[in-house]
């Protein structure tokens, strides 16, 4: 393995729903950010790493930014704008439309402010037409003509993935290695399991139920054997909610919990049991003393 020798902070941003997840897991080659098709999946910065030559990146994968309605709300911009400070490079990701909206103008307002560079990206080019990028490449130039590079990509492909590492080296700068190998995020184990049980609930349940959701991860212990327990309570904000989450004779949180239970295995790499339990904190989200409680502060 090479020796490290150069580094690159690169925060991802983007209004929700552009892919920051999905980019950010396919260059660190495996899942480290949970994913949905809902705005609002991710709520933390995470950070992502890709050991690529002698040069160690480190990617800030960030919650969309959005117009705020809650405590929790205020948190996630929060995120967004102070992982614009100290870092080498900022990628901007967009759809391919040609039309600059209200979050990429603030987000491109923040760079400037910042003075740091700025890369634009449009991703989900595998569902247009090549021509259809000249007047999205068209509209941010006139909106700022101050991108270092326009790269299209797809995440979800893989497509211009190599164009635009080639170009984010170009911020790296001579320093030590920041995470030690075999390290590919900066979460945690427990915090994962709780992850990988939000995006169940992301992907099973309707509406704002998911996004009414949090998670306390309770127990978190291996036995002699290397089976991994852990007990986790799902937190919803109206006893309305908790009876859907549980579903019919308990079949939703069943399944919500067995799809959870699945990645948590791939992810720890030996067998997990789970026990998951459902409670009520009515309108958490609006309490900033409840959404700190769950993780979601500054420190």
């Amino acid at each position: 393995m090479p020796n490290i020798t150069k580094t690159a902070m690169i925060t991802v941003c983007g209004r929700p729903n552009v892919g920051k997840s999905s980019l950010t897991n396919t260059l660190v080659g495996e899942k480290i950010a949970i994913v949905s098709n809902k705005a609002q999946t991710t709520r933390n910065r995470i950070y992502g790493v890709v050991n690529r030559g002698d040069t160690q990146f480190v990617l800030l994968d960030t919650p969309g930014l959005h117009k705020p309605k809650s405590a929790l709300g205020d948190y996630m911009v929060k995120v967004v704008t102070s992982s614009l400070s100290d870092v080498d490079c900022a990628l901007l990701l967009v759809e391919p439309i040609a039309h600059v909206g209200a979050p990429e103008l603030a987000l491109i307002e923040r760079v400037r402010e910042e003075g740091i560079p700025a890369i634009l990206c449009i991703n989900k080019v595998d569902t247009v037409e090549p021509a259809e990028l000249l007047p999205v490449i068209a509209a941010y130039n006139e909106a700022w003509d101050g991108f270092d590079a326009i790269i299209p990509i797809s995440a979800h492909k893989g497509t211009g993935l190599d164009d635009l590492m080639n170009e984010l080296g170009k911020y790296a700068c001579e320093g030590p290695q920041l995470v030690p190998d075999g390290m590919t995020s900066d979460q945690p184990e427990r915090q994962v399991m709780g992850e990988l049980l939000r995006e169940k609930l992301l992907l099973c349940l309707d509406k704002e139920i998911p996004h009414g959701t949090a998670i306390e991860i309770t127990k978190f212990s291996e036995r002699d054997s290397g089976v991994i327990d852990v007990e986790a309570t799902i937190f919803c904000e109206k006893s309305s909610h908790k009876g859907i989450i549980i579903g019919k004779q308990g079949a939703m949180l069943k399944k919500i919990s067995t799809m959870a239970r699945h990645d948590m295995e791939k992810f720890m790499g030996t067998k997990v049991y789970l026990e998951t339990w459902v409670k009520v904190k009515e309108n958490w989200r609006d309490n900033v003393n409840y959404v700190r409680s769950f993780g979601y502060n500054d420190d």
